[in-house]
């Protein structure tokens, strides 16, 4: 498991932006019933013992930190948390009446920003949650890669080995989601094809605890085995310039490509890249600066 608490950019950098920095920072107490959670807020799990913890401390001491929200566009005297969601709901629980809150203005783009970096700091952040968080700064904020390397401190590699993830089988994903396999084992997995053979050594690298050494060389035995099973043909060897060429193209699309020589005209081939949903080719296509509007 990563940890995502060292972000280069945290919550606190999104509102030093001069149009969400207010004149003002007073505390006001505000009732608990005219608070809603972040409309764009992607995290839909609290942990339970975390949040119990959370409330008896509240109860005891009450909230040291104020969370911050602002003024609802659809209801007179109500507001939206952009921040401290926990909080609320553990002073929900502890019975309290109010809060401390700050105000502050927010765009609905800068209040998804907020809800998907507060996200990405939760210690028990997995893999997927974190590969779907990336991929929503880039759909709903329409930006790409490189735009989210920035703004969130992480190198585009990084982003694009999480991206990656998500196109892996949704059994697999699951793995990954309940910690059954590692960030390193799903990279690992990535290369096998087809999707039956890649569940197969995911569900056998989890009952046999594999490390990443061994889940590689069982992949390489597969292959082996896959390859003798064949009719003997013609040696479709790749050079390393092509499989190279093949590893950039895949931590720029952040999913799986195939580069592959043709047999009737020398010099000629084709360039295979593959996408898991509409979003995701949506998403190839923009890094593409492809716009079929």
């Amino acid at each position: 498991m990563v940890n995502n608490k060292g972000l280069g950019r945290g919550i606190e950098a999104l509102f030093a932006d001069s149009e969400m920095q207010s004149a003002t920072e007073d505390v006001t107490d505000l009732e608990l019933s005219k608070l809603t959670p972040n409309p764009f807020q992607p995290r839909t799990h609290f942990d339970t013992k975390a949040l119990k913890d959370l409330t008896s401390s509240i109860e005891k001491s009450g909230v040291f930190q104020p969370i911050i929200v602002r003024k609802s566009s659809k209801k007179a005297d109500q507001y939206e948390i952009l921040a401290g969601e926990r909080r609320f709901r553990a002073s929900r629980m502890a019975g309290k009446k109010t809060i401390p809150a700050i105000v502050r203005d927010a765009s609905d783009e800068q209040m998804m920003e907020i809800a998907v970096m507060e996200n990405l700091q939760r210690e028990d952040l997995n893999p997927i949650e974190e590969a779907e968080a990336y991929n929503t700064l880039m759909t709903k904020l329409d930006i790409t890669q490189a735009e989210v390397s920035k703004r969130l401190g992480k190198s585009r590699p990084y982003i694009a080995n999480y991206l990656r993830l998500l196109g892996l089988p949704n059994e697999v994903k699951e793995m990954l989601t309940k910690n059954q396999l590692s960030m390193g084992q799903a990279r690992t997995l990535l290369s096998v094809k087809p999707k039956e053979n890649l569940i197969k050594l995911a569900k056998r690298a989890y009952d046999e605890t594999m490390t990443v050494r061994q889940l590689e060389k069982a992949i390489e035995e597969l292959s082996s085995n896959t390859k003798k099973k064949r009719r003997p043909r013609r040696s479709t060897k790749k050079s390393p310039f092509l499989r190279a060429s093949e590893n950039e193209l895949q931590d720029k699309f952040a999913t799986s490509v195939s580069i592959s020589n043709s047999r009737s005209k020398k010099g000629s081939g084709k360039i295979e890249i593959s996408y898991t949903s509409d979003d995701d080719l949506n998403r190839i296509l923009q890094i593409l600066d492809i716009n079929l509007d």
